[in-house]
């Protein structure tokens, strides 16, 4: 392995997925602002919309989740790309 490429200030991090208020902690170098106490010890906190405790491949259940209206914001975006409807002509 090359030296000098890998960071060096891994510490513990609570990753909390925020659809099932589930939190587990485990070593990261991902930057934050905000802490969590878990069972009496402050760790810096990360905020997941979906982990591996709410994924449907790993849950076996399928949830609709589109907390920022991603299918709207798709169709509104690729919009222009559709073709217009043909009209039919009037006898």
């Amino acid at each position: 392995m090359q030296k000098g490429i890998h960071p060096e200030n891994y510490r513990l991090v609570a990753f909390k997925d925020m659809s099932n208020e589930e939190v587990f902690i485990t070593k990261s170098t991902a930057d934050t602002k905000e802490t969590l106490e878990v069972d009496g010890v402050e760790y810096p906190l990360v905020k997941l919309e979906i982990s591996r405790t709410s994924h449907p491949f790993y849950t076996g259940k399928a949830k609709f989740l589109d907390t920022a209206g991603r299918i709207d914001k798709f169709k509104n975006k690729y919009k222009k790309f559709s073709k217009p409807a043909a009209k039919k002509e009037e006898e």
